[in-house]
C-alpha cells in the first residue's frame, strides 16, 4: 500500500485562481448580454456560479474523497455509460438543437453536453487498459488498436452530432498517454497521420455536413474575405484584443462585448480579457494555465502511486490544456476558430462542475508518493 502525504495545495489555489479569475470575467462579459435579455443573464449568472462554481466545489470535495482505485475497478462501466448518454444527443425527443449541432440534453430543467462526461470517461477507461497491458504497450495490437475501436465508437457518435473538436482533443489526450506509458513514436505519429487523413476527408467530401470547417479553415487564411459573415467573430476578436493595447481598458471596461463578439461569455471570453486587461494580463492569465499543466505533470510523475493514476493525470491535465490552449489560439487568430470553450472561465455551469470534480481526483492522487512514469522497454 501507498502511503499517504498532505494533498498538492498549490495545486488547488492555481486551480482556484483560475476559476475566480473565470468568474470575475465571466461576470464582466456577461454585461453584454444584460444589456440585450435581462432574462438570460440571470439565467447564466445562476448556471455559472450555483451550479458551477459551488456545485463544483462539492464535486470536488467528493472526488477527493473518493480513493482512484474505485474509477479504476468501474473503468469500463463508466465509459459505457457515458458512451450510451451522448449517443442520446442523437434520438428525437431527447437530444437538444443548439448552435448548430444536437449536442445536449435536458434532464430535470438542466441541460449540458453529455460529451463533457464521455471525455472523462474516455480517459479513466484509456488509463485503465494501458496499466493492464503495461510494458505490452509497445506491440500496436494491445496500444493502437484498442485506441482505434474506442476513438472509433465515440467519433461514430459525435460526427453525427457534429462535434469534430472534441474528438481532436481526445485524440491529443489519448496519444500524449501513448507516447509517456512508452508507446514507440511510429505508432503515434501513424495515428496522427490517420487522423489528419479522415478529418479532411470529413471537410472536403461533398455533402459531408462538415464545410462548416471549410468555411472556418478558408476564414483563418483569409480573414478579410468576408468581415460581415463568416469573419465577423475572429475580426472582432482581433478588435477586442488590439484596442487593450498592453495595459487594457481596465476591468469591465470593454466595448466589444457589447453586440460585436458573438457570445462574450462564451468562446470568444478570451477576446474580453485581452481588451480589459492587455497583452500584459493576457499572458498571466496564459501563465497561470502553463503553471497549471506544470504542476499537474508534476503531480503524475512524483506523486502518482502506479501506471494508472500517471496517465489519468496526465490525461486529465493534457485535455484541459490543449482545449484552453486552442481557444485562445483561436481568438487570437492563429489557429482556425474551433468553438471550444476556455476550461474554469467561459460560461458553462455543468463543464465548470465536471472539470473541477477532475480536479478533485487529481488532488487525490497528489496525496501519494509516486515512482517512475514511462515503462522499460523490453
Amino acid at each position: 500500500m501507498s502511503k499517504k502525504y498532505k494533498v498538492d495545495k498549490f495545486f488547488f489555489w492555481i486551480v482556484m485562481i483560475l476559476v475566480i479569475v473565470g468568474l470575475i470575467f465571466f461576470t464582466s462579459a456577461s454585461l453584454g448580454v444584460l444589456a440585450v435579455n435581462p432574462s438570460e443573464f440571470k439565467s447564466i449568472l445562476f448556471s455559472q456560479y450555483v451550479l458551477g462554481f459551488l456545485g463544483g466545489l462539492l464535486a470536488m470535495f467528493i472526488a477527493y474523497k473518493i480513493p482512484y482505485k474505485f474509477f479504476r475497478k468501474y473503468a469500463l462501466i463508466l465509459f459505457i455509460i457515458t458512451l450510451v448518454l451522448t449517443a442520446l444527443t442523437l434520438v428525437p425527443g431527447v437530444g437538444v438543437m443548439y448552435g448548430g449541432g444536437k449536442r445536449w440534453l435536458s434532464l430535470f430543467g438542466f441541460s449540458f453536453q453529455p460529451v463533457e462526461l464521455l471525455k472523462i470517461g474516455f480517459i479513466i477507461y484509456f488509463a485503465s487498459w494501458l496499466s493492464f497491458v503495461k510494458t505490452k504497450v509497445r506491440n500496436p495490437l494491445y496500444s493502437i488498436l484498442p485506441l482505434i475501436i474506442s476513438l472509433g465508437l465515440i467519433a461514430f457518435i459525435l460526427i453525427k452530432q457534429p462535434d469534430t473538436k472534441n474528438i481532436v482533443l481526445l485524440s491529443i489526450s489519448a496519444l500524449t498517454m501513448l507516447f509517456v506509458s512508452g508507446t514507440p513514436l511510429k505508432y503515434i505519429f501513424g495515428v496522427l497521420g490517420l487522423l489528419a487523413i479522415s478529418l479532411s476527408v470529413l471537410v472536403y467530401m461533398p455533402n459531408s455536413g462538415f464545410g462548416y470547417i471549410k468555411e472556418r479553415i478558408n476564414t483563418f487564411v483569409n480573414p478579410n474575405q468576408d468581415v460581415l459573415g463568416d469573419s465577423w467573430q475572429i475580426k472582432q476578436s482581433e478588435y477586442a484584443i488590439g484596442s487593450g493595447r498592453i495595459w487594457g481598458k481596465g476591468l469591465g471596461q470593454s466595448i466589444q462585448k457589447f453586440k460585436y463578439l458573438p457570445e462574450p461569455q462564451g468562446d470568444s471570453i478570451f477576446a474580453v480579457i485581452g481588451e480589459e486587461l492587455g497583452f500584459l494580463g493576457s499572458i498571466l492569465i496564459i501563465c497561470l494555465y502553463l503553471i497549471f499543466a506544470l504542476r499537474g505533470f508534476r503531480i503524475s510523475t512524483r506523486n502518482a502511486p502506479d501506471s494508472f493514476s500517471k496517465l489519468l493525470v496526465i490525461g486529465f491535465i493534457t485535455l484541459i490544456t490543449a482545449q484552453s490552449f486552442m481557444n485562445i489560439a483561436a481568438i487570437s487568430g492563429i489557429m482556425p476558430l474551433t468553438g471550444v470553450p476556455l476550461i474554469f472561465i467561459s460560461h458553462g455551469g455543468t463543464a465548470l462542475l465536471l472539470n473541477m470534480g477532475m480536479m478533485g481526483i487529481i488532488l487525490n492522487i497528489s496525496q501519494y508518493q509516486g515512482k517512475p512514469l514511462i515503462a522499460k522497454k523490453s
